[in-house]
């Protein structure tokens, strides 16, 4: 199951578990649309793959699989 991290790891924005602009890469690194086009290029800083919009888990199911609290952000990655 997705941990459906709540921010960006390169700006910091919050990214919500309805967030449409969430993007993740195959081990779940998660960025804002934003940083992945004008920042990273498209490509993941952390494992060198590319980026898929991160699904929206139904709000009926956010109670039983909540989603992560944990914030991971690396200072330096954003350019824009």
């Amino acid at each position: 199951m997705l941990d459906l991290r709540p921010n960006c790891e390169c700006c910091d924005v919050d990214l919500g578990a309805d967030a449409a602009d969430a993007m993740i890469c195959t081990y779940e690194c998660t960025f804002c649309a934003h940083c992945v086009e004008h920042c990273l290029g498209e490509v993941c800083p952390n494992c060198g793959g590319n980026f898929s919009s991160r699904p929206i888990r139904p709000a009926g199911l956010l109670e039983k699989d909540p989603p992560s609290i944990e914030r991971v952000f690396q200072a330096g990655l954003h350019r824009d």
